[in-house]
């Protein structure tokens, strides 16, 4: 429910309003034709003025309960103020209605259509352009919230790639300089078996020697 067409329509229906309470007296004060004219008038206003209060009424069903409540009984007063306006204009009428058979204030449907003028047509086509526009930027407001959201949940998805990638990447470091580290470690082992061997390889050697000189003493030599 758009707050600004439901407030320019009860700005409208309130200038209707007034302007009906004003005519009763008015047709107590003139006859003729001028009476006759004034009573069309009359007819039309009051009925545009219903079917303004209608068109509220129907745009109060979509608003926050809070403001339908504040303006239900507002619309109700204006439906009894248009009920009271209707028997005053009545009763001013008595007094100038014939015994002819004419048909009296507010007869049915298709004289009632029969009085309207292109104001109130144009009114109506105004009413309904305004509408449609405001159900189209009623869309695109429902469009570009649904973008926004969109958007966000893009970067929001996006930010939680960028820390995995971060994490992954940290993670990547700390591997590679734990594989540093037992590159390093492993070429120290390697260094040390290496010097090992060159012992194990001399002591080998020493023990040979002194057991090739113990078999000389002992055999060789007393010869």
């Amino acid at each position: 429910m758009s707050s600004e067409q439901f407030e320019s329509l009860h700005d409208l229906f309130v200038e209707r309003y007034e302007q009906l309470k004003r005519m009763p007296a008015r047709l107590e004060s003139c006859r003729g034709e001028q009476h006759k004219s004034l009573l069309r008038e009359f007819d039309k206003k009051h009925l545009e003025a219903n079917e303004m209060l209608s068109q509220m009424e129907e745009e109060l069903k979509g608003a926050p309960r809070l403001f339908q409540n504040q303006m239900s009984n507002k619309m109700r007063t204006y439906r009894k103020g248009l009920g009271d306006v209707q028997r005053d204009a009545r009763n001013a009428n008595v007094g100038f209605m014939k015994d002819d058979g004419r048909k009296g204030f507010y007869s049915e449907e298709n004289e009632q259509r029969a009085v309207m003028d292109p104001q109130r047509s144009l009114f109506l086509q105004g009413h309904e352009s305004l509408n449609r526009t405001t159900d189209s930027v009623a869309r695109s407001h429902r469009i570009a919230a649904e973008t926004d959201t969109i958007g966000q949940n893009i970067v929001e998805e996006l930010g939680g790639q960028r820390e995995q990638l971060e994490r992954t990447k940290d993670r990547l470091i700390n591997t590679g300089e734990n594989l540093s580290r037992s590159r390093k470690i492993l070429r120290a082992m390697s260094r040390k078996i290496v010097t090992n061997k060159l012992l194990l390889s001399i002591i080998i050697i020493l023990e040979l020697a002194i057991l090739g000189g113990v078999v000389y003493v002992k055999f060789f030599r007393k010869t």
